[in-house]
């Protein structure tokens, strides 16, 4: 077959002084990533290293210097500091202790007060039970219950009001509408007020509210976000307890506007409130009461003008 004469391999061998060729000469990319791995730039940074020394402290005399005062003054200015702080920290337990005992014996002087108040309170009670009974006999028994002048018990009811366990912000409305109280979660002075309303209106003979005994000049005020009871801050929750027939007057405050109204409160508001009949009520005596009389003037001339209208002189 004619065709061009194909090459024969090299087999001879190199001639004498000639440079021996490499073995891996055809993969040149790989020994040379093989054999220079580090960057020539990382690789001159090493050798000035290598040469200057690892250490970046200043070489020169006047740099070194400068670090040592620079040293010397963060010492002195962490030494000065600590040192006042330690000067100062007994003047301020000292001074914390102060206040501490001040609080202290303010509040053993305040009980002492509070003491000798409700002695004082106890006393006149009494002298105004004594006077009433020698007024009027066992009728004056019957004013000492209906005027809160004299511990009662018997069947009733406990009505306990409680605020909301996450107390919500919302504009007013609905039956709370009113300003200056933006925590709709959160019982109200009005609120406590138609609760104390419905239970006299649903037959209740007696109230006590978180033990204050609720009289006919009983007021129901708020001061800030507290509520008062005859000037006597309340916390919630808010216990009622009314003396009456237990099971009608329950019905009878429930099915009532201002039981409806409470109920109102529970489903849009998510104030607690729950009632339950009791066996036996106790209530304490009013703290303190004022009795209040009329009588005819001496010597005026227009005592059946006062009979007509309901009306007399104190």
């Amino acid at each position: 077959m004619c065709g061009m004469p194909q090459p024969q391999p090299d087999r001879s061998s190199p001639a004498p002084g000639a440079a021996r060729r490499r073995p891996d000469a055809s993969m040149f990319l790989l020994t040379n990533v093989m054999e220079h791995s580090l960057d020539d730039g990382y690789a001159e940074a090493a050798a000035r290293r290598g040469q200057t020394g690892s250490s970046r402290l200043p070489a020169s005399l006047a740099g070194r210097l400068g670090l040592a005062g620079g040293l010397l003054l963060a010492a002195v200015v962490i030494t000065v500091g600590a040192a006042q702080a330690h000067r100062a920290a007994p003047t301020e337990a000292r001074e914390r202790q102060k206040l501490i005992d001040r609080v202290q014996s303010q509040t053993h002087s305040a009980d002492a007060l509070q003491k000798q108040v409700d002695g004082l309170r106890d006393t006149v009670s009494a002298e105004q039970r004594a006077a009433l009974k020698n007024q009027d006999g066992d009728g004056g028994r019957l004013l000492d219950l209906l005027a809160g002048a004299t511990p009662a018990h018997g069947p009733g009811v406990k009505l306990v009001v409680d605020d909301a366990k996450e107390a919500s912000t919302g504009s007013s409305g609905g039956p709370r509408e009113s300003d200056g109280f933006s925590d709709t979660g959160r019982v109200r002075d009005r609120d406590m007020q138609r609760v104390v309303n419905g239970l006299w209106t649903s037959g209740a003979e007696a109230i006590s509210v978180n033990g204050q005994r609720l009289t006919a000049l009983s007021a129901i005020r708020a001061a800030g976000d507290a509520i008062l009871v005859d000037n006597r801050p309340l916390v919630p929750p808010y216990t009622v307890l009314a003396i009456g027939d237990g099971e009608k007057l329950s019905t009878a405050f429930q099915d009532s506007a201002d039981g409806q109204y409470l109920h109102v409160l529970e489903q849009n508001y998510g104030i607690r409130a729950s009632v339950t009949v009791q066996k036996d009520v106790r209530l304490a005596a009013a703290p303190s009461l004022i009795v209040r009389y009329a009588r005819p003037v001496a010597g005026s001339s227009a005592p059946a003008d006062n009979a007509a209208t309901g009306k007399g002189s104190q």
